[in-house]
C-alpha cells in the first residue's frame, strides 16, 4: 500500500499557493513589522488598521484582516476580524480615504498583432543566427500573448497550464485543463477551449513553442536560461508582467509600463464586446461567476455617451428647425 499523504499536506493543497504567500506575507506585517502580539484582541486589529488607513488601499486592508481570520481560525482562537469594531473601523476608512480603483490598460488587438509580428521576425533572425536560446524565448512570449489574449487568461491561469492537459482538437483548436484557478472554489479544474484562428493564432503558437521547446509534461510556460535550457519549473506569476513589459518596450508599443497582469484579460474583453458578444456569452467564455466581475472588465463603446448625447441633440435640432418651417 502507497503512504498516505500527510492531513497538513491535503490542507495546504485546499488553499491556492498565492493565498497561502499572501497570506503569509500579511501575518508577518502584522507580526514582524508593525509589532502586532497573535493572537490578537480586537482592539489591536482595530489600531492596526488606523495605523495604515492612509498607507495601504481598503482593498489591501481587507485582505489583511482575511489573513489574520485565516491566522486566529486555523489555529483554534476565536476570529478578533469579525469584532463590530473592526468593521466599523474599515467602514470609516473607507469612508474618509477613498481611493480610485486602479484599472488595467487593456491590451488592443492592434497592439497584440504589432507585438506578433514583431516576434515573428524576431524569430526568423534568432533561427538565421542560430541563436537557439533567443528563438525558444520569443516563441514562448509569443505563445503567451496569444493564449493569454485570446483566452482571457490572467496570468496565475497562463502559469498554471501543464503541457500533457493541452488536446489539440484537429480543424477547431485545443483544449487546455486548468487544475486550479482564483474562480475555481470547488478546485474541481476547467477545460477551455482554444479556437484555431486565421490570423494570430494561439494554437499553431502554442504547439510550435511546444514543438520547439521539446515539452511533453510539467508546466507550459518556463523560464529559457542563457545557452536555452528549459527551467523546470514553471515561471512565477510575479514574474510574467515584468517579461511582458520588456517585451513590450522592446517591440516599440508606447507606455508598455501602463500594463499589468489584466490587460490581456481586459483587452479581449473589450476587443468581445465592440464586436457584439453579449455579455452572458462573455462570462462564459471568460470564465465569470458574475456580472459586476465582468462590467469591471468592459469599456462601453460610448463610454462618455457621447455619441448618444449627440444622437439626441442633433434630433432635437431637426425636430426644432422643422417646426420653424412650418
Amino acid at each position: 500500500m502507497m503512504p498516505s499523504q500527510s492531513l497538513e499536506t491535503y490542507l495546504q493543497a485546499a488553499q491556492r499557493e498565492n493565498t497561502q504567500r499572501s497570506y503569509a506575507s500579511a501575518v508577518r506585517h502584522f507580526e514582524v513589522t508593525w509589532g502586532g502580539l497573535l493572537p490578537a484582541t480586537t482592539d489591536t486589529v482595530a489600531q492596526y488598521l488606523v495605523a495604515h488607513a492612509t498607507a495601504l488601499s481598503t482593498n489591501t486592508l481587507r485582505q489583511r484582516l482575511a489573513a489574520l481570520s485565516h491566522w486566529h481560525q486555523a489555529h483554534g482562537f476565536s476570529d478578533p476580524t469579525a469584532a463590530p469594531i473592526v468593521k466599523k473601523t474599515l467602514k470609516g476608512i473607507q469612508a474618509l480615504h477613498p481611493v480610485r480603483e486602479k484599472r488595467a490598460e487593456p491590451l488592443q488587438l492592434t497592439a497584440v498583432a504589432h507585438v506578433a509580428a514583431w516576434l515573428d521576425t524576431a524569430i526568423a533572425a534568432a533561427d538565421l543566427r542560430g541563436d537557439s536560446a533567443e528563438a525558444l524565448r520569443c516563441r514562448r512570449d509569443r505563445a503567451m500573448l496569444l493564449l493569454g489574449f485570446w483566452r482571457g487568461f490572467r496570468v496565475d491561469e497562463l502559469v498554471g497550464l501543464q503541457t500533457e492537459h493541452i488536446v489539440v482538437v484537429p480543424g477547431q483548436g485545443m483544449t487546455c485543463f486548468l487544475g486550479r484557478s482564483k474562480t475555481d472554489r470547488q478546485l474541481a479544474g476547467t477545460t477551455y477551449r482554444v479556437p484555431a484562428l486565421s490570423r494570430w493564432c494561439p494554437v499553431t503558437a502554442t504547439l510550435d513553442w511546444v514543438s520547439h521547446a521539446g515539452l511533453t509534461t510539467g508546466p507550459l510556460f518556463r523560464s529559457v536560461a542563457r545557452w536555452g535550457a528549459l527551467g523546470t519549473g514553471a515561471l512565477h506569476s510575479n514574474s510574467v508582467v515584468p517579461l511582458l513589459r520588456r517585451l513590450f518596450t522592446r517591440a516599440g508599443l508606447a507606455s508598455p509600463e501602463t500594463y499589468s497582469g489584466h490587460s490581456l484579460r481586459r483587452g479581449f474583453a473589450g476587443w468581445a464586446n465592440a464586436n457584439g458578444w453579449d455579455v452572458k456569452a462573455l462570462m462564459e467564455y471568460v470564465g465569470w461567476k458574475d456580472v459586476h466581475s465582468a462590467m469591471r472588465y468592459i469599456d462601453g463603446t460610448d463610454p462618455f455617451a457621447q455619441a448618444r448625447i449627440e444622437r439626441g441633440l442633433a434630433d432635437k435640432i431637426t425636430l426644432h428647425v422643422g417646426h420653424d418651417d412650418g
